[in-house]
């Protein structure tokens, strides 16, 4: 009987070592990775510079409290607010901490314009974490029943639907932000239009609301740009991020601009482990190799390889009834249950996952070439075939 409470359902297989975009089973399987780690290792496993910065980080210093000066973090916060148009940055241990720390930025920001309850508008079908907040904020209810009563002053409304935001702030008075990813990863690969965005820009400027997006899983050159949205031309007024930003190091950071970045004072909010050394070098040196190797540009490039091919060889299927392609954010939704595919995907050596029940979400490491594309297309099509044509 295991240890370990069962809050996952593990598959049948143990990784006990990595290779770029490859990973190795116990008895030396290889497995090509198009999931890594649920777009955390973009830069793929064991890369020799990072592991070489976290050798070189832990032989001179791990931690020490956010009570004294840490370089390192000084220097990862300036270079993301240079990235996403913030201005100052809270450095936490995850995408959900990145979460709670907006979600206590938007009731602040509420309490400082005198809102008694402020509200706080969220999307259907988003996914923002398991904390008690970013629960809270997620869009499936179903994850919600168990853990009742959730935070109060959240409003939800249909994704992608600017009428629908409009009719909530009409009955509304008292909401402080908009909350969102402008990618939904968890709810199966779906972009909200570009116009969406800059709408929501202009509602919220107009209405002195904040617009934070939630980049957990689509930043860090994911789909092309260094944040997705980036692709809309549009500045949030909080960021969250976190992931790829370590690419397996625990690190993540709520990022924001304009009075959204003066709410949390000392005593506020804090993390005992947010921002030390050893993330934070980490993080730096991952946005050194994501710039000097062109990642986006790369990301670009790959992703319309991969659209062309599964252009040629998925959408042909019955089973097949969409595919969505935003750099390498890939989903494939079936016309039916297909959670069987996991496990079945693990046998021809690949790792994938399945969200939705009927949705197969790939976040291919983002240095794949073109023969490692072709290749995850290859037994993509091989398992849809075999199995539901």
């Amino acid at each position: 009987m295991s240890n370990i409470m069962p809050t996952y359902n593990r598959k049948p297989v143990s990784f006990v070592r990595g290779d770029g975009v490859y990973l190795y089973d116990i008895k030396g399987k290889k497995y090509l990775d198009a999931l890594c780690g649920l777009a955390v290792t973009s830069l793929g496993h064991s890369h020799p510079v990072i592991a070489q910065t976290i050798e070189d980080q832990s032989k001179k210093l791990i931690h020490t409290s956010n009570a004294f000066q840490i370089s390192s973090q000084e220097k990862l916060a300036k270079r993301l607010c240079q990235l996403t148009g913030m201005e100052n940055a809270f450095f936490c241990n995850s995408g959900a901490e990145s979460v709670e720390a907006a979600i206590k930025i938007a009731r602040r920001y509420g309490h400082e314009h005198n809102f008694d309850n402020p509200k706080i508008v969220v999307m259907s079908n988003s996914f923002h974490g398991r904390t008690m907040g970013a629960m809270s904020a997620t869009g499936n209810e179903n994850s919600h029943n168990a853990f009742g009563p959730i935070l109060d002053g959240i409003i939800r409304v249909k994704f992608n639907d600017i009428e629908e935001i409009s009719h909530a702030i009409d009955s509304h008075s008292d909401i402080a932000a908009i909350l969102l990813e402008p990618i939904q990863g968890e709810g199966g690969i779906i972009s909200c239009d570009y116009n969406y965005l800059q709408e929501l820009r202009k509602i919220c400027d107009q209405h002195k609301i904040l617009l934070m997006a939630d980049e957990v899983q689509s930043g860090f050159c994911r789909t092309g740009r260094w944040f997705s949205y980036q692709h809309a031309k549009i500045i949030p007024d909080v960021v969250m991020v976190a992931k790829a930003l370590g690419n397996g190091i625990p690190v993540g950071a709520c990022l924001a601009r304009g009075e959204a970045a003066n709410m949390l004072k000392a005593g506020m909010h804090g993390s005992t482990f947010g921002g030390n050394y050893l993330s934070t070098s980490v993080g730096l040196k991952i946005l050194d190799i994501m710039r000097d190797e062109s990642i986006c540009e790369h990301v670009i490039k790959i992703s319309k390889i991969m659209n062309n091919e599964m252009e040629l060889k998925l959408k042909k299927l019955n089973s097949v009834s969409d595919i969505r392609i935003y750099g390498m954010m890939i989903g494939i939704e079936l016309s039916h249950n297909c959670t069987d595919l996991v496990v079945k995907a693990l046998e021809k050596g690949l790792v994938l996952n399945v969200t939705k029940e009927k949705i197969i979400r790939l976040l291919p490491p983002l240095i794949c070439n073109e023969e490692q594309i072709l290749k995850i297309v290859e037994i993509i099509e091989q398992l849809i075939i075999e199995n539901y044509e």
